[in-house]
């Protein structure tokens, strides 16, 4: 693997465990074994470095959404698909808990894709939650939008939950609960 994919790499992993604070470069060059050289050669420090980590963090996020979210079925099975695919629930998510960090909030160009990765996500749900409201899947008086919104605050809260509890049982609860709401609203 090249160098700038290992420190890339290293820094995504690093940023989810530790949060941009600790994260330090003398630890992104250890997790990638590369030499302060090589770092500072392909990047001008850290901030630059966890840009890109969190730019490749949040297309990850997205593809992998996506691929649930567009694959065939009714609105509410490609909604179950997305809540309930693998996780690694007690690790939390990747974007969502940068979330959290104030130095990557303040920063723009590292909030910057943390922000536009919730809104794609959130738009995406409610594209396919109005869809369904369009073939009679769910009620006129279905708000996708608010729905949406919903929809990604269960799942990110179902974090929240099972981090605090240490255990993975108060996420699943939270998607089997928004799953079974979504059923109950459909027609």
């Amino acid at each position: 693997m090249e160098t700038v994919e290992r420190l890339i790499r290293s820094t995504q992993q690093l940023l989810w465990e530790r949060g941009y604070v600790g994260t330090s470069p003398k630890a992104i060059q250890a997790a990638a074994d590369a030499g302060q050289g090589s770092m500072y050669h392909h990047f001008t420090g850290k901030a630059e470095l966890a840009k890109a980590a969190i730019e490749r963090s949040a297309t990850e996020l997205s593809a992998a959404a996506e691929e649930q979210l567009s694959g065939p079925g009714t609105a509410v099975e490609r909604i179950a698909r997305y809540l309930q695919r693998d996780r690694e629930v007690l690790k939390g998510c990747r974007i969502g808990r940068l979330t959290a960090d104030p130095d990557v909030m303040a920063d723009p160009a590292l909030r910057a894709p943390v922000e536009v990765t919730f809104r794609r996500i959130r738009e995406r749900l409610a594209e396919i939650l109005a869809e369904g409201k369009q073939t009679g899947e769910f009620p006129a008086t279905l708000d996708p939008v608010a729905t949406a919104a919903t929809v990604a605050a269960v799942l990110q809260g179902g974090y929240v939950l099972a981090r605090a509890a240490n255990d993975d049982e108060p996420f699943d609860q939270a998607v089997q609960g928004m799953v079974q709401l979504l059923q109950g609203v459909a027609l």
